[in-house]
């Protein structure tokens, strides 16, 4: 299966950021078995990521999508299923089709459940390989750690931009905060390229300017917000009013995150700390790591942040340019964080 990719050409600038997801942020050793998953559009980046592995001697296992089931897939193929059983590691490039996020969670149950070091770079590009997968890792879990450390600490944090966000988040103490950096460990499979610290909300309420992107299949649709932006209004954790210039837009987020009983409920607060990262780019993989707020309605990942509720759906937006303050203290100013130490 590996054989496959090793003969398909590659763009040599992906290589850079190929090296970093393998032997920065995956950290993977020789004697490590991975298991390496890609569709037709997303080859030529599962291609340079495969030649990584291939030179550093660890043996893997590489799936391409296509080549066992009809896209969209209704259920993840049982032979990656059962390949990822024997592995350490997993790398999940690929572009998301629609209603394809129940699948992602087939996988990411057998991650959560054998602690596998996961890379999900759903909708991986060559333009994000050449910005957001070339940052300074070590850096950003620095920031990510410091950030983690003061947010988890905070009963409240207010966001606001000078578009029009005014949004309050009072936290549960009994949900965790997570630090997605980059550098993935067995405890929480991250996103690559990476940067965030999240948390499952106790209470939102306010004004949410999506002037950056939304999440899941409907960001390839949609793209950058910002000359028309959804603003969506949230009271007591769930959504109650969204508007957009761009009616099909407002149409279609509205119908996406009423799919089930918890798809309009705020499930996941984030603070993005990648701080090589300056503007938005059109795609949710890297744009929501970008320093500011993002939040998304559904999915709470419970499993890391401990909440108890469940939803079948989980959809990002992200805006641009905060300013942030746990409880009274601020800690970004117009997206440039005013850390200690920090940038």
């Amino acid at each position: 299966m590996k054989d496959h990719l090793l003969k398909l050409p590659f763009d040599p600038e992906l290589s850079p950021g190929a090296y970093n997801a393998v032997h920065i942020c995956l950290r993977v050793q020789p004697d490590e078995k991975v298991t390496v998953i890609t569709d037709e559009l997303s080859q030529e980046i599962a291609c340079a990521l495969a030649h990584e592995l291939e030179a550093l001697g660890a043996a893997y296992n590489s799936f391409t999508l296509e080549d066992l089931a009809p896209r969209p897939l209704e259920i993840m193929p049982q032979a990656i299923l059962d390949d990822m059983e024997t592995s350490q590691v997993s790398i999940f490039a690929v572009t998301a089709q629609l209603h394809e996020l129940k699948t992602r969670m087939q996988m990411t149950d057998v991650v959560n459940r054998r602690h596998i070091r996961h890379a999900h770079m759903v909708n991986i590009t060559k333009q994000i390989m050449l910005d957001g997968m070339r940052a300074d890792y070590n850096e950003v879990d620095r920031i990510s750690t410091i950030v983690c450390h003061d947010a988890g600490h905070a009963r409240r944090v207010r966001a606001t931009t000078r578009s029009g966000t005014d949004i309050i988040a009072d936290m549960n103490p009994n949900y965790r905060w997570v630090k997605t950096s980059g550098i993935i460990s067995p405890l929480k499979w991250g996103n690559l390229p990476g940067g965030e610290t999240f948390t499952t909300p106790g209470e939102v309420n306010g004004t949410f300017v999506i002037d950056g992107v939304v999440g899941d299949y409907l960001c390839a649709k949609y793209g950058n917000l910002r000359d028309q932006p959804l603003t969506v209004h949230v009271k007591q954790n769930r959504l109650t009013e969204a508007h957009s210039e761009n009616k099909e837009l407002e149409n279609e987020f509205w119908e996406y995150t009423h799919t089930d009983e918890n798809s309009d409920r705020v499930g996941e607060f984030a603070i993005g700390t990648n701080v090589q990262l300056h503007d938005v780019i059109g795609n949710i993989l890297q744009d929501e790591k970008i320093p500011g707020i993002h939040m998304a309605f559904g999915n709470p990942y419970g499993f890391h942040t401990g909440a108890d509720w469940y939803s079948s759906t989980h959809i990002d937006v992200v805006g641009r340019q905060f300013s942030i303050w746990l409880d009274d203290r601020q800690i970004m100013n117009d997206g440039e964080f005013m850390l200690n130490g920090g940038r």
